[in-house]
């Protein structure tokens, strides 16, 4: 890709992000809401636990099964030039 079309990708990505952060309020989630019953806050440990460790652990398993779990033959592999087939 050129330098041309690397600024207008970069320029839209930029200039949708900043047109979804001006979009959303978040001055709204202050209003409550006729029957809102929130429950207690996470705390850090919890937080982090939800939304790092968790996804993190989930790819990790994924990737681990499809690792194992390769039935292809080393015949149907895509071989870098210069290196020998084993």
């Amino acid at each position: 890709m050129d330098k041309k079309n690397a600024l207008r990708a970069g320029a839209l990505a930029a200039g949708t992000t900043l047109m979804m952060l001006l979009m959303s309020s978040p001055a709204l989630a202050l209003t409550r809401d006729d029957g809102d019953d929130p429950g207690q806050g996470l705390s850090v440990i919890e937080t982090l636990g939800l939304y790092v460790l968790a996804p993190v652990a989930l790819f990790v398993v994924i990737t681990g099964l499809v690792m194992v779990l390769d039935k292809s033959k080393s015949e149907h592999r895509v071989v870098k030039p210069g290196k020998a087939k084993a």
